[in-house]
């Protein structure tokens, strides 16, 4: 009602109320020229379940059956950007296959993404304290998807917090 009078002076009118997000891309597209798939841009998130699951992550995985660096008393103070950490975790029987698991399943699933309308994508890799785990395993999840010639984003929200 009250947009009545706008609805009148208007040139399109989209009506989008039976429509997806991805149909309202299309009609933009259409009326206006505007890419209606653009890249979907992809946020790889590093947490601390200790702070709470990160209310913008689309997927989250968890890095918690890696054996933990923390318990060593070399490692504790690094972060999972630090060499010795990530080599402590590739030594982790359990990470090759995890790794290549995540991979298989995320690849396939960008594409779709973004044939949907989605234009942007955060994956959250979380562990106890996020600073070693997570931060490693985004790290490489980052890198993985930058050699296949996405553009990524890389974000560690807890690496900065006191390690207890």
């Amino acid at each position: 009602l009250l947009m009545h009078p706008v609805k009148g002076e208007a040139d399109i009118v989209l009506d989008t109320s039976e429509s997806a997000i991805g149909d309202l891309k299309a009609m933009l597209a259409g009326h206006f020229g505007l890419d209606a798939q653009p890249d979907l841009a992809v946020t790889v998130l590093s947490f601390s379940y200790k702070q709470g699951l990160p209310r913008e992550a689309d997927l989250v995985f968890d890095v918690r059956f890696l054996e933990n660096p923390h318990y060593d008393p070399t490692l504790r103070p690094l972060t999972g950007e630090d060499a010795a950490v990530g080599r402590a975790i590739e030594a982790d029987p359990a990470f090759p296959g995890f790794f290549a698991a995540l991979t298989s399943l995320l690849w396939p699933l960008l594409p779709g993404y973004a044939g949907v309308g989605k234009s942007y994508l955060t994956i959250a890799i979380g562990c106890t304290g996020g600073r070693h785990r997570s931060v490693f395993v985004a790290g490489r999840l980052a890198q993985w998807l930058r050699e296949r010639g996405r553009s990524v984003t890389l974000r560690h929200r807890d690496v900065g917090r006191a390690a207890k």
